[in-house]
């Protein structure tokens, strides 16, 4: 669809007709009517903690996505990837190089091949935020509720939460004991899994709470058509050649294999005391990590390393092994040369909750610990010139956060708080290429070309504050300001480096970084009745500099060429939240207009297979957001839902490099001055960002209705729309995902005697979707002339159709 006229005028004209609707429908009688009633079916509230506070979704001054433990299983959201196949405006992406998250909100997003950089959308976890992308690998399961919450969210959830905040809440023990055992199978992946959840108090004041999940595919999602490639290895030692043979890999990915358990302790020595202490523990292997990382579309049509073949838009791909004899000693290679990766973690979460009266104190302290290994076919093609790369990553990070909150009942409360962080995020990275050896190297690095070790260690200090100021009982006003102070302290260097590449060889660069920043906040909400909530607000958004532990020091670069500047948002957001039809109807529309400075993006020159992570100079994104939600009364059992959405990302200040084969006529210019150590570059001014559709929708409807005194049946379908974006953040002509529709479903069966049987179908359109492009290693040609060929685009791709049966029991 094309641009909205006049867009400003569009949007308040909008908000003005559904803020008067809204109170015109709202009259006094509906007021009353809006008082709670024994009547059947209705809406569901849902209750958030979008303000480090439980409100109900419709009283806060903050546009949310909630989803109810009920919506979570009746859609099987058990990832953050499902999070974002059910909320428009989010896309997400896996990846095994980089941060391994590729996570959009409106548009504003973090390529994942950029390791250094963290997310502009914050994942949180029972309250803690976690940084390291790597958490798209956690199942999550056994939840109480999800929230996504859009646009800049500085002052409550801190750091990096630029885009807006994904918050996952997991169970805790209730009063009396309650149990479940799920088994089920997914058929595409020939993946069954089972589950067990077991509650009970311990004593009058101490419960227990313990959810295990097991999972594994005999499958996968995509299926590998590589065969046995033969190559040649010399040795610039002067050794002998060396014909080796890369086997094809597995010919399904990922055969993921998933191990998932948690412990909850919940303690309330006394009405005013609350302690929840959980800790949990995540093993995933895969026999690929690249399988979702498709060739989908090139200049030609076909392949540059495999002309045969042409790129399609499909699940398939050509990744061979590392051939024995170069994987006996490579770094983080098994010894077989299997593709692989292996993620552990390990965290635990201590929140404390002190009601004094008129204070309630809170303790949140938290640790975490993950470790990733990796081996890939990173030239993601087959070809008889191979890459090779084995990776490791570490991250732990430790954190406490302290708040005091009043509870007055005068019109004037506020709340105080710090957090404190620390972390360490370590990286060795060795990639094998050129088909070269030297045999004199030490036996580990024989076949490297070249290796990246490097760690960054922070430390954040961040203390915030908020005044909510009750003017009249139907109008709130608050305010609030975050400040933060972070250090950053890096160390990168080339430990081996073989003759003739373009790195520097044990050339270290020490990185000593500070930054501060305030981040303010003011908000207004005005409830003119009862089940209306008209409101607006200034919002800030913060996310700090860093250093980019995945590029490459050439001899062409500097120190400085390795590290980006903070990303900053600002801007206004308002709208009108209704519940009307004595809580029957939920109608909510959001505007917004956020500008972006420094917006982190992330560079991978195919060529020379480094990245580059720089800043775009500036970003806007707006847009107007309406949602509604319908339960009759006259049809208990019966929910329709619907969201429809307009948002526009353009780079308002960008000179970028240029993609690899960019022409002239494609916008590169080959003469302009370039930041980025001789790259040709192209200026972005006006362009999307990526990930960046125009026009996003959903539509769905859930019925549940008895079929018997002891049966009932829940029948449930969702279809989301979006109009196509650009997947690349350089805006590749070739990169773009064009327009989809996938649809969801669900079928259960319950019975009083404790059991339900569910199928759920996921993506059952089929629709192949890519969230995030690169250029594919080793194509493209001729950057900056007039004969220049785009290199072939890699991207993360979705999730096929599937469908799955499970079987629950309650006790």
């Amino acid at each position: 669809m094309k641009d909205l006229p006049n867009f400003h005028r569009a949007c308040l004209l909008a908000g003005l007709m559904a803020s008067a609707s809204a109170i015109g429908l709202a009259s006094p009688a509906m007021a009353q009517d809006a008082a709670p009633q024994a009547a059947a079916g209705g809406l569901e509230e849902i209750v958030v903690t979008a303000r480090k506070r439980s409100e109900s979704l419709q009283d806060i001054p903050v546009a949310v996505t909630a989803y109810s433990p009920a919506q979570i299983a009746r859609q099987d959201i058990s990832n953050i990837e499902r999070i974002a196949a059910t909320t428009p405006n989010l896309t997400v992406g896996r990846a095994t190089t980089g941060s391994g998250a590729q996570i959009s909100l409106r548009g504003i997003g973090t390529p994942a091949s950029a390791l250094g950089i963290e997310s502009s959308t914050a994942i949180i976890v029972d309250g803690i935020y976690y940084a390291s992308g790597r958490i798209l690998n956690e199942g999550f399961f056994d939840l109480s509720r999800i929230e996504v919450l859009k646009g800049p969210q500085a002052l409550f959830f801190g750091k990096n939460a630029t885009a807006g905040v994904i918050s996952i809440t997991t169970a805790d023990p209730g009063s009396s004991f309650e149990g479940s055992t799920r088994v089920g199978y997914e058929f595409r992946a020939k993946r069954p899994y089972i589950e067990q959840m077991i509650s009970t108090p311990l004593t009058e004041t101490l419960g227990l709470r313990v959810a295990l999940r097991a999972s594994k595919m005999y499958g996968g999602y995509s299926r590998n058509y590589a065969t046995a490639q033969p190559f040649t290895v010399t040795d610039q030692a002067g050794g002998p050649v060396q014909n080796l043979i890369a086997p094809p890999g597995d010919r399904r990915g990922p055969k993921e294999k998933e191990l998932v358990g948690r412990l909850t302790l919940k303690w309330e020595p006394t009405d005013t005391i609350t302690n929840t202490f959980k800790v949990s523990a995540n093993e995933t292997t895969t026999n690929d990590g690249a399988w979702n990382n498709i060739v989908f579309s090139c200049a030609t049509g076909f392949s540059t390393l495999q002309p045969g073949v042409p790129c399609k838009r499909d699940w398939k791909y050509y990744h061979n092994q590392m051939p024995t004899e170069i994987a006996a000693n490579f770094p983080f290679a098994r010894a077989d040369g299997e593709l692989y990766t292996k993620y552990r973690s390990w965290q635990a979460t201590n929140n404390l909750e002190w009601n004094l009266g008129d204070v309630t104190l809170t303790s949140a302290t938290n640790y975490q610990n993950q470790n990733n290994r990796w081996l890939t076919d990173s030239d993601y093609q087959q070809r008889a010139v191979q890459i090779y790369v084995g990776s490791r990553e570490k991250w732990w990070a430790f954190s406490e956060e302290l708040r005091a909150q009043t509870n007055y009942d005068g019109p004037v409360n506020m709340m105080l708080g710090v957090l404190y962080q620390k972390t360490k995020l370590q990286s060795d990275q060795y990639v094998y290429s050129g088909n070269t050896r030297v045999s004199t190297q030490r036996p580990e690095w024989e076949y490297v070309a070249f290796g990246k070790d490097s760690y960054t260690k922070g430390e954040t200090i961040s203390p915030f504050a908020q005044v909510t100021w009750k003017v009249v009982p139907e109008v709130e006003l608050s305010s609030g300001i975050r400040y933060t102070h972070e250090t950053k302290d890096s160390f990168f260097v080339h430990p081996v480096n073989r003759p003739g590449q373009i790195n520097r060889l044990n050339d270290p660069i020490y990185k000593n970084q500070t930054f501060t920043n305030w981040s303010p906040e003011i908000t207004a909400s005005y409830k003119p009745v009862p089940g209306v909530n008209i409101y607006g607000g200034f919002k800030t958004g913060y996310k700090s500099g860093g250093f980019s532990n995945q590029s490459s020091y050439t001899n062409a670069s500097i120190p400085a060429d390795l590290d980006f500047e903070p990303e900053k948002a600002k801007g206004f957001e308002g709208g009108v939240k209704t519940t009307l039809f004595n809580n029957q109807l939920r109608f909510d529309v959001a505007l917004y207009t956020y500008e972006y400075t420094n917006l982190q993006v992330d560079f991978f020159e195919a060529q020379t297979f480094r990245y580059i992570t720089t800043n775009a100079g500036s970003a806007r994104t707006k847009g107007i957001e309406i949602s509604t939600e319908w339960a009759p009364h006259a049809l208990p059992g019966l929910t329709m839902r619907g969201a429809l959405n307009y948002n526009k990302a353009r780079y308002v200040d960008f000179i970028a490099p240029c993609v690899t084969g960019q022409t002239r006529l494609q916008g590169c210019n080959p003469t302009a001055s370039s930041p980025y150590g001789g790259l040709f570059v192209q200026d972005l001014s006006g362009k999307p960002t990526a990930n960046a559709p125009r026009w996003t929708a959903a539509l769905g409807t859930s019925y549940e209705a008895d079929l018997s005194p002891d049966m009932s049946l829940t029948l449930s379908a969702d279809a989301r729309y979006s109009s196509s974006y650009n997947a690349s953040p350089f805006n590749n002509p070739i990169a773009t995902q064009p327009k989809y529709v996938n649809l969801d479903a669900s079928l259960t069966l319950s019975s009083k005697a404790g059991w339900d049987l569910a199928v759920i179908g996921k993506n059952l359109t089929n629709q192949f979707v890519i969230s995030g492009a690169l250029d594919a290693p080793g194509t493209g040609r001729g950057t900056g002339t007039d004969g220049g060929v785009l290199g072939d685009q890699r991207g993360y791709a979705n999730i096929p159709r599937t469908v799955q049966v499970q079987v629950t029991y309650h006790y």
